[in-house]
Order: C-alpha cells, then sequence, then structure tokens
C-alpha cells in the first residue's frame, strides 16, 4: 500500500512540475514577443473608445506597461502638428498619438499612442516624418524621436525664457524657441539677444535672422528686425495705438518673411487684434485683418475710421499658421455662438482675405495644422463633448469630419 501511494505521490509531482514548465515556457515566449514588438514598434494593445491602438512607447529607455497604456484617454488635444497630408502626430495631457495613411484612405481614422508620461504636450514639431519633438507645459522638457516614434526620449529642457516661444528646427541640431537656441539637438539652450520692452515671445527664423514687437509707452508699438543674431535690432515699423498691446504672435517661414499678429484690449468676451505681412524684411507691411471689437476697441495699429482692411470671422482671435509667404491660416472664436470656432485664410500674402462658410463646435482648445495650401486638419476640443478632427483638401472651401476622439469624463461619473 505504500508503494502505491509513493508512485500517486511521484505521479502527481511530476504533473505539477510539467504544467509549471508550460506555463513558464508560455510566459517566457509571451516576453519575448513582447520584446519583439517593442523593438518594431508594434501595436500591443487597444487603447479607448476613440479607436486608437497603442504602440508599446519607450519613456527615457523604459516601456510602459499593459496597464498604463489602457487609460490613456484622448478627450482633450492640445498639440498638433502634420507631417503630411496624410500622416501626423498630436498630444494631450500625458500622452502623443500618431495617424498615417489607412488602407481605406480615410485620414485621422485610427491613433497610435506612442508615449505616456507626466504633463500636458505643449507643443509638437515634426522635421519630418522620423524626426519630431515635443515641449512638455510647466517642466519644459523637451522630448524627442528619431524614428518616427517609435521611441520618445526626453533630450533636454527648453529654457523659461523661451517656453511660450515657437519651438522649431531647421535642421536635426539646430532649433529655436523664442530667444532660445539650440545646437545639439534640444540638450543645451543659449539666450539670443532681445531688445527691450518686448510684448510676447520673440521669433528667431534662423540663427541671423529674427523679429520682435516692442512697446515703450501706451501710445505706440514698433517692430523690430535683425539680420546679424540680434547684435543689432532696427525698427521697421512704427504705429500709434489707442491701447496698450497685450499680446503679439510672431511666425517667419521664410526668410524675410513675416507674420505678426497683434493682440489689443479684452471685454464682454471679445477681443480686438490685427494680423501684418510682410515679405521684403520688413520694407513695406501689409494690414491682413483688423477685427476691431465693441468690447476690446480697435484692431492694433489701424483707425476706427479704416474700413479696407478685412475682418476675420469671431469675437476673438483664434490659432495662426503660416503655410509660407503667401499663405496664411488664423482661427476665430465666438463664446457666446452655437458654432464658436471658424477658420479663415489668405493665398496671396494677404491682398485678400477668404471667411469660410463652415462653423464648428467645441468651447476649449483649437488646434490647427496645414501640409500645404490645399491639405489642412482642424480638431477642437470641449469640456463636455468629445474633441472632433475635420480635415480638408481643397484649401479650406469644405472641411470634412474625419475622426471623434473621446468623451471627456465629468466629475463623479
Amino acid at each position: 500500500m505504500k508503494k502505491k501511494t509513493s508512485v500517486w505521490v511521484l505521479l502527481l509531482a511530476v504533473a505539477i512540475v510539467t504544467a509549471g514548465c508550460e506555463t513558464g515556457s508560455q510566459t517566457s515566449s509571451q516576453t519575448g514577443q513582447t520584446a519583439q514588438n517593442e523593438q518594431k514598434g508594434a501595436v500591443s494593445a487597444q487603447a479607448n473608445g476613440s479607436g486608437a491602438t497603442v504602440d508599446t512607447p519607450k519613456i527615457g529607455g523604459q516601456a510602459t506597461t499593459d496597464t498604463t497604456i489602457a487609460k490613456v484617454r484622448m478627450d482633450n488635444i492640445t498639440a498638433l502638428r502634420l507631417i503630411d497630408g496624410q500622416s501626423g502626430w498630436i498630444g494631450g495631457n500625458g500622452w502623443i498619438a500618431r495617424t498615417d495613411a489607412s488602407a481605406s484612405g480615410s485620414v485621422g481614422s485610427t491613433w497610435n499612442v506612442q508615449y505616456q508620461g507626466q504633463g500636458t504636450v505643449q507643443q509638437i514639431f515634426a522635421l519630418n516624418g522620423q524626426q519630431g519633438w515635443a515641449v512638455m507645459a510647466d517642466s519644459g522638457s523637451l522630448l524627442a524621436t528619431r524614428d518616427g516614434g517609435k521611441r520618445w526620449e526626453v533630450v533636454g529642457t527648453v529654457p523659461e525664457q523661451g517656453q511660450t516661444g515657437f519651438l522649431h528646427f531647421v535642421s536635426s541640431k539646430e532649433g529655436f524657441s523664442g530667444n532660445q537656441y539650440t545646437k545639439d539637438g534640444g540638450q543645451s539652450w543659449s539666450s539670443l539677444p532681445v531688445p527691450g520692452h518686448m510684448v510676447g515671445q520673440p521669433y528667431y527664423h534662423d540663427r541671423q535672422n529674427g523679429w520682435a514687437v516692442t512697446q515703450d509707452t501706451n501710445r505706440s508699438f514698433q517692430i523690430l528686425h535683425t539680420v546679424n543674431g540680434g547684435q543689432k535690432w532696427t525698427t521697421v515699423m512704427s504705429r500709434t495705438t489707442e491701447a496698450p498691446l497685450n499680446g503679439a504672435i510672431i511666425r517667419s517661414v521664410e526668410r524675410g518673411n513675416a507674420w505678426i499678429e497683434l493682440v489689443g484690449d479684452t471685454g464682454m468676451n471679445q477681443t480686438s487684434y490685427s494680423l501684418w505681412h510682410t515679405a521684403d524684411s520688413g520694407q513695406s507691411w501689409r494690414p491682413v485683418l483688423a477685427n476691431a471689437t465693441a468690447g476690446g476697441g480697435p484692431a492694433p495699429g489701424i483707425s476706427q475710421q479704416d474700413n479696407q482692411v478685412p475682418k476675420n470671422e469671431g469675437a476673438a482671435p483664434g490659432m495662426l499658421y503660416a503655410v509660407n509667404s503667401s499663405t496664411a491660416w488664423m482661427g476665430g472664436y465666438c463664446a457666446p455662438c452655437d458654432k464658436p470656432n471658424t477658420i479663415g485664410w489668405t493665398t496671396d500674402g494677404g491682398k485678400t482675405w477668404n471667411n469660410g462658410k463652415q462653423g464648428f463646435d467645441g468651447y476649449g482648445g483649437q488646434q490647427i495644422g496645414m501640409a500645404n495650401a490645399k491639405e489642412g486638419w482642424a480638431i477642437f476640443s470641449d469640456s463636455e463633448q468629445a474633441p472632433v478632427m475635420y480635415t480638408t483638401s481643397d484649401g479650406g472651401q469644405h472641411w470634412t469630419q474625419s475622426h471623434v476622439f473621446d468623451k471627456p469624463v465629468t466629475p463623479g461619473s
């Protein structure tokens, strides 16, 4: 009897060991496959109801876990950057995602979450489809990818003086944000000279050519230009204004060319502003837009009696996006309107302005990105409704809804 019992015990032990080996083999196989997927940047999990899939990303050399990935909600889009008309990146609270052309030909229908981490993505810049950078709000941490987003790593920190500037790179090493300059891909930064009494952030197009707006009295402002890296700033435009400037946004996509938005007063949910353009290094200026409002007063630098300058839709400025020396886009925002967002554009350097016929929902952030004069995307967020993405392929004449992201989670739900 003891002999039979010993045999049964031995058989039971063998069975347990065998089962354990099979489980260990399966786990080892799965782990190896996961590592292989991470190396290839393969899709590893479904993220959420927005139709987004998730690439297992690298964060500082460490991959996030599937548990973290499952919590991604694309319910507030804070940054957008196109690679071309079919591909691009977006960012939000602690994540970056990418979309590429689908088999069906639809744009933006599928998103791969490539990065997860702390903080909100403030801006994304793409040099091409492989090289990109992202600035995190508050901390100023700078992330970079060299492989199309399969791996995002913290490479440095944009100095506080440049964090609100427009980040752009002119090569894989050389980049600018405000008056901050890097020549090693964002690992270290140095300051470029700027004039005193600045309004908003300066804009360096390259190491030598820069722009700035100054205001040393409440009744006038100046636009300044440098061609020697800030060693000398020359006033290229000076205007009187009825009220002090409250902001300036500068974009320069070609040397000697600049689009400059001047923000005036705000009142009754209305903000006055003007948009100016030069194509000859500031020798001549064209007023592109003059949005005077009852609550904000006259458009900066333009008389109330001047009715010849076009007006953008909306009661306040939206996002400014410059494509080249002749084409620029500008959103409009109207807080009391049923469709608060609008989009307008010029394709002739500001000689004429086109106000789009469509209005868009969304009382939150507005993101506009253009691949060229014809192809563009727009995403409008809201605190209660899901962000919606629209695309155009005919230069803004028609916008088509292409994707609905995740609805924000309301407190207590």
